[in-house]
């Protein structure tokens, strides 16, 4: 018998339930279990995770453009410098838009708003949530577009109007005095986000000018979408900087882009999935030590045997692989069937409503899953090594066995 054979005649003979000594078996078949659910419960956590920072991803998309154009002065931007970037960039959807604060009164409820002056058509190229909430351009300047949550929370009625209030400078300097206006409803958005939809209100430029007593249009800033905003930012900085040489003149503008307007959210969520990803390897690394007392027990079971297999010509490198191989096998098989059970138990939460999650909290009713090849690999590669590393040291050491003494005493 080739002493391949031979190796795995016998490991397949130690991973037999051993009814002399259960208690062995037992504790191997443990350390599967350990192994598994420990694989099982990593990859989840992390599908759930990734889920949610795609989540959070997508509602930020609401509230936050790809890239966002911003006026560093009080004069704002021109005309000019909009044509520019369209001629530029024709694959792009830019929407210039004008703001100014404001606070809704209704009878006794008032609520502060933030109020963009925009073209409805190019802000619903940009814009996903207007898109879908089919409002049209409006003939009267001073008609609005407003979240449902506020247009419930204010109690209006078909074809009522609502009373802003803004401030403005007094002739003297000194003061604000309040401005009063009132706006017609010509549409409703819903977000799907509570604070949005309470804060955000949409007309048009000529409102906005004729508020603040301005001759000409100056923009605040340009809303762009880019499927690709990463690497188009870099050109839009670059464009601005060519825009200025061209006009001789300073731009007063800057270039945002929305992972840069919340990089510290998703650093955190980032440093928050990598903490519980180390924190749930430890549960593989605790299921592991059964292994290495499962093999341990083996060894000191199995003294005699080993002792013949190396009077008989066996070498220490074939016990060493024989238990390596054993421990291998358990582990192994633990991480196999901890992914396949992975993925049984996130097909169950993505197809039943099992768990379920406040819609007003997190903008789902439903709890979101994805899990990421890297997440996939990496998980395999750590409870690997994990297994590989408590496989050795019993294997190791099942190697060290004194022949003589063994056959001797034994």
């Amino acid at each position: 018998m080739q002493k391949s054979s031979l190796i795995a005649f016998i490991l397949c003979h130690y991973l037999k339930f051993d009814k002399t000594q259960p208690f062995i078996s037992i504790t191997a078949i443990l350390a599967f279990l350990g192994v598994g659910v420990g694989v099982m419960v990593l990859l989840v956590a992390m599908s759930i995770m990734n889920g949610m920072i795609k989540e959070f991803e997508n509602r930020l998309f609401i509230m936050n453009y790809p890239i966002t154009i911003f006026s560093t002065s009080s004069n704002g931007l021109e005309s000019k410098l909009l044509n520019f970037l369209e001629n530029k960039f024709p694959e792009l959807k830019i929407s210039p838009y004008m703001q100014t604060q404001a606070v809704v009164r209704m009878g006794a409820e008032i609520y502060p708003v933030v109020v963009y002056g925009v073209d409805l058509e190019k802000e619903k190229e940009v814009n996903q949530v207007l898109l879908k909430s089919h409002a049209t351009q409006s003939h009267n300047p001073f008609d609005m577009v407003i979240g449902e949550t506020l247009y419930y929370a204010l109690n209006l009625q078909k074809d009522e109007k609502i009373t802003l209030i803004f401030t403005e400078l007094a002739p003297t300097g000194l003061t604000l005095s309040p401005k009063m206006k009132k706006f017609g409803i010509s549409g409703l958005f819903s977000s799907g986000l509570r604070n949005y939809d309470n804060s955000i209100v949409y007309t048009s430029f000529d409102a906005i000018k004729a508020i603040r007593g301005l001759q000409h249009t100056a923009y605040e800033g340009f809303h762009i979408f880019s499927a690709t905003p990463m690497k188009d930012i870099e050109s839009i900085r670059q464009a601005l900087q060519e825009y200025g040489m061209i006009e001789n003149q300073e731009v007063y503008a800057e270039a945002q882009g929305w992972w840069e307007q919340n990089g510290n959210f998703f650093s955190a969520m980032e440093l928050e999935k990598k903490a519980l990803f180390f924190v749930l390897m430890l549960i593989i690394l605790m299921a592991s030590l059964n292994i290495i007392s499962s093999l341990l027990m083996v060894v000191m079971n199995r003294r005699k045997e080993i002792a013949l297999l190396i009077s008989l010509g066996a070498s220490k490198t074939h016990i060493r692989k024989i238990f390596f191989r054993l421990g291998v096998v358990i582990g192994g098989s633990g991480i196999v069937c901890g992914v396949v059970g992975a993925f049984l138990v996130m097909w169950i939460l993505k197809t039943f409503d099992i768990i379920s999650i406040p819609v007003d909290v997190y903008g789902t009713s439903h709890l979101p899953i994805e899990l990421l090849i890297n997440d996939l690999i990496w998980t395999i590669i750590g409870a690997c090594i994990i297994v590989c590393l408590s496989s050795y040291y019993p294997a190791k050491k099942a190697s060290q066995i004194d022949v003589l003494q063994v056959l001797r005493n034994e």
